[in-house]
């Protein structure tokens, strides 16, 4: 695995901050209990502290860290309640997202989806969890973006790492890591113009998202190191 806490450039260094911290919890690099010190973190992105805080307030406010004032600093534990509440709202807004572009799409964003479902299956078999999920990403990107909608598209961003943690766990199992057989539905759906059959594949597809919060472990089953205790 690349690592992703490196130095960042200069610009819009509070966004940058924030991107590599988010992926690293998503990635697992910064572990479900790992406690974080902002002056560490700082070393690591060669960055000040300021952006540094910044990015970790944005993650307090996304559900990814938690702060106990004067106390500590640490990565969430995945609960279930959460990553389900979360995949419910992914869900709702990648159905909008579809009943809105079918009717858009042209030619070239349905041949996009199916070059971005080869990939996704080529990597599905190779078990590269990394290339399937951007892969997955690119496909339903199609339809977030053709759909035009700002604030589905910021929503979906905003509640995707939440699910991401527990999806990525899981992806590297046989079968667990989605289909690309529901994904030729979708795009036959979409190269037809059925946006009724295409939410309702949308809707299969995503719904499993919200399976996998029954999978949300605690951190001492993801790690092997319990969680630090309350202070």
């Amino acid at each position: 695995m690349d690592d992703v806490l490196r130095p960042v450039g200069r610009t819009l260094l509070r966004d940058r901050a924030y991107e590599s911290l988010r992926e690293a919890i998503v990635r697992g690099e910064l572990a479900p209990g790992a406690l974080l010190k902002d002056s560490d973190l700082a070393d690591r992105l060669g960055l000040s502290r300021a952006p540094v805080r910044d990015a970790l307030a944005r993650l307090t406010a996304e559900g990814l860290v938690e702060t106990k004032p004067q106390s500590y600093t640490r990565v969430t534990r995945p609960v279930t309640r959460i990553v389900r509440d979360a995949a419910s709202v992914i869900r709702v807004m990648h159905e909008l997202a579809a009943r809105t572009a079918v009717p858009l799409l042209g030619p070239e964003a349905v041949r996009a989806m199916r070059e971005a479902n080869e990939r996704f299956a080529a990597a599905v078999r190779a078990r590269d969890v990394e290339a399937a999920l951007a892969a997955d990403d690119d496909l339903h990107g199609v339809l977030v973006l053709a759909c035009g909608n700002h604030a589905a598209a910021a929503t979906i961003d905003r509640y995707t790492p939440l699910v991401r943690r527990v999806e990525r766990r899981l992806f590297g199992d046989a079968g667990s890591c989605g289909s690309a057989e529901l994904h030729t539905r979708l795009i036959d759906a979409c190269a037809a113009g059925d946006a009724e059959e295409a939410v309702r594949v949308t809707t299969g597809i995503w719904a499993a998202l919200e399976h996998l919060a029954d999978d949300a472990v605690e951190v001492s089953e993801v790690t092997g190191v319990p969680a630090p205790p309350e202070p």
